[in-house]
């Protein structure tokens, strides 16, 4: 059996109050557009199952709606019913069965809400759209400004919506413990309600939920703290965060988010989610410079400035890369999107690749039971499967 002692630090567990994380890799939430009505389904089922049997040690959902206002597409998931409760219960019921944590991002689109689906366009819902049956609604947000030209116009949130909102954000949390969730991640990033809040180029409120830093960050810590409150003391509250909104001075920052960061741990966040842009393009492309690891150094600056704990994510895409940044002590944990979209097993090759298990313990049983034995038959025939180089997999 493998020893935990000699284990990379990727593969460590980690512990965050009453909860243990089996390993520093976490499944980063990414939009699938596969409900209807916001329920879970078996493909939900599957999809997040794979990934546990793939060796994540905490699997995160996409973001869930706190209510039907909230979602980005038609197809998102939402969790604004106790009737959401129990098909989240299935997927959170195996991927605990394969001893993996289960976290639940949590959020709302708002002036971002009302669009189709990434591969139908992404623009807002149109005529088209409502003769199919995917009319468009009504949005919100901090203030009236529309995301783009030719986006719908937004209600202005009063502070009597902000209470009502902050009560669902609340029942949200209910749910989730109700329905398994190890761990919940607040989506306070990428221009949706809460980063909207945060940016002074989206929030020009004049009231006490805009004006000022600390107006404008009211809202992000009321939610964390009303989230905490109806979440278990001893589960884990994550908070994804717009480190830097892309928009360049007179936007929000990495200052902006080193005063933040000790303010949500103080609400109660434990960790934070450490990404960009969004407010005004997409989060994906709204960045000066991409490249590997080109997030790191926002996650850095939150551990190692702000004194709280944080996540990597952003072009993580080789075990040894995601080993260094926890060897560096730059992040925490590292979370992985699209590579793992690529590759759900990423991590048991990662481990594959960065300490060698010939009778791949690392594995589950009936898997790794066959693959030993195939690679023992191709080592006789001095043959390397596909993808693989002597001693390693190939999982970059």
């Amino acid at each position: 059996m493998l020893n935990p002692t000699s284990l990379p630090r990727l593969f460590s567990p980690y512990q965050i109050r009453d909860t243990i994380l089996p390993n520093r890799l976490v499944l980063a939430p990414m939009m699938q557009y596969r409900s209807k009505d916001g329920f879970a389904s078996d493909w939900h089922l599957v999809h997040f199952g794979k990934f546990a049997l793939g060796g994540f040690g905490t699997v995160m959902t996409e973001v869930v709606s706190v209510e039907p206002l909230g979602r980005i597409t038609h197809g998102d998931l939402g969790i604004w019913s106790d009737d959401h409760i129990a098909p989240l219960k299935r997927c959170t019921d195996f991927i605990h069965s394969q001893g993996a944590l289960a976290a639940i991002q949590i959020g709302h689109a708002g002036r971002k809400a009302s669009t189709q689906r990434a591969w139908e366009g992404g623009g807002p819902l149109n005529d088209e759209d409502a003769a199919r049956g995917e009319a468009g609604w009504d949005i919100v947000g901090p203030t009236d400004l529309a995301f783009a030209e030719g986006h719908p116009v937004p209600k202005m949130l009063s502070e009597s919506d902000i209470a009502d909102l902050l009560i669902k954000f609340g029942e949200a949390a209910r749910r989730a413990d109700q329905a398994g969730f190890d761990v919940i991640e607040i989506h306070g990033a990428h221009g949706y309600l809460i980063s909207s809040f945060l940016s002074p180029v989206t929030n020009t409120r004049t009231d006490g939920y805009g004006g000022d830093l600390k107006g404008r960050m009211r809202f992000a810590i009321e939610v964390a703290h009303v989230m905490r409150k109806n979440w278990p003391a001893g589960k884990p509250l994550f908070f994804r965060i717009s480190v830097d909104d892309g928009t360049g001075p007179g936007g929000w920052g990495v200052a902006d988010t080193l005063t933040f960061a000790p303010l949500l741990k103080a609400a109660g966040v434990d960790i934070i989610d450490c990404s960009s842009g969004g407010i005004s393009g997409s989060a994906t492309l709204q960045n000066t410079s991409r490249g590997p690891g080109y997030q790191v150094s926002y996650a850095d600056a939150v551990k190692n400035q702000a004194h709280v704990a944080s996540m990597a994510v952003g072009l993580i895409l080789s075990p040894e890369q995601a080993e260094e940044v926890l060897q560096s002590d730059k992040a925490d944990l590292i979370a992985i999107g699209r590579q793992g979209l690529y590759d759900p097993f990423w991590p048991l090759h990662a481990m594959q690749s960065l300490r060698p298990d010939p009778d791949f313990n690392f594995w589950e049983a009936p898997s790794g039971w066959w693959l030993q034995r195939r690679a023992a038959a191709l080592a006789k025939l001095d043959i390397l499967p596909s993808g693989e180089r002597a001693g390693k997999s190939n999982a970059s």
